[in-house]
């Protein structure tokens, strides 16, 4: 692959996150790695407290690209079939008729996934990981692309129905919005003083830009040392004492797919330990099963299970020995 696409796909990517900064402010890095997402074909847990820009965030994205969005309330009655659709008898035509769910969109803001039942959550797994929606067994595909970004409050538990193990692999990052700094908090409060930016918002890349450049992150190369780093790291959380399940092939396959996209958005056609670094807890953190439930962290404050399991993370990293030879295609 020239480099000049991928400079072009940098050049794509900067319009859109400058486009999303519009609206969201301070959150550069998660809209790349959102745009990461949308390339491998990947979908996004989002896990933070109410209120800090989850769901403006996903209709910015959705609006600069010109996709279709739609947004699902999880709640404990919500049904399957209110997600994929139903058939109806339509007297007219005196036959049944499919009446397609929200799943059927490019972009789906599950939002507060964990308060919907085991039932309805694993409706999700075949649109996640197929990309389809098989009703009374009659399968249809989903429009491309698609992604699915959920949401959960990391603070309340009552009412809520913990995303397993196999649904939580099923998400290709888990992301923090975190907190506006100072100085952004005041930029938020002067950009909606007077209208939401988000009703003027206009696109500035198209869905056929996109698929463009999903096909050309498969075709970002990926040096020996490379794949051997990446497999180093995964290797290291299945012996790590403090994680009962570490992450297993599907997880590295996430993991290089990821960092191939991030380099396209990054404007290379190779992919370079950094990339790898920068994705390592965001791919890998919410796969990992610990021991403990929690752990204390430095100032005496008990760590979420996936606080700890980034910092384990962070320590593999300092300890698996980083690849410096030539990245580039020889």
């Amino acid at each position: 692959m020239a480099n000049v696409e991928s400079q072009a796909a940098n050049s794509v990517a900067n319009k859109i996150i400058s486009n999303v900064g519009q609206v969201i402010v301070g959150k550069d890095k998660q809209i790349k790695l959102l745009m990461v997402a949308l390339l491998v074909g990947g979908h996004v847990l989002l896990e933070d407290v109410p209120g800090t820009g989850k769901t403006k965030t996903a209709r910015a994205l959705a609006q600069s690209l010109k996709l279709d969005f739609k947004r699902v309330q999880f709640t404990i009655d919500l049904l399957p079939s209110d997600l994929t659709g139903i058939h109806y008898f339509d007297r007219s035509s005196d036959q049944f008729i499919f009446r397609q769910g929200p799943i059927f969109t490019n972009i789906l803001l599950a939002d507060e996934i964990n308060r919907a039942t085991a039932r309805t959550q694993s409706s999700l797994l075949e649109c996640m990981e197929e990309k389809q929606v098989t009703v009374d067994g009659e399968t249809r595909p989903l429009p491309p692309p698609f992604l699915v970004i959920a949401t959960q409050n990391p603070i309340e538990s009552q009412g809520t129905f913990p995303l397993p193990e196999a649904q939580l692999d099923r998400f290709l990052l888990m992301l923090s919005m975190d907190y506006p700094t100072h100085d952004e908090s005041i930029s938020i409060l002067k950009r909606f003083a007077t209208s939401d930016p988000l009703t003027d918002l206009q696109s500035v890349a198209t869905p056929e830009e996109l698929l463009d450049m999903q096909k050309k992150a498969t075709e970002v190369y990926v040096a020996d040392c490379i794949y051997d780093y990446a497999t180093n790291i995964v290797e290291a959380t299945r012996v790590s004492a403090e994680i009962r399940v570490g992450a297993s092939p599907r997880a590295l396959l996430a993991l290089v797919s990821a960092a191939k996209a991030l380099a396209l958005l990054s404007g290379r056609d190779f992919v370079t330990p950094d990339d790898i670094k920068e994705l390592t807890v965001p791919v890998l953190a919410h796969r990992l099963s610990m021991h403990a439930s929690g752990a204390i962290s430095k100032d005496g404050s008990m760590l979420t299970q996936h606080d700890h399991a980034a910092s384990i993370l962070n320590s593999i990293l300092g300890m698996v020995s980083c690849p410096t030879e030539n990245f580039t295609k020889k």
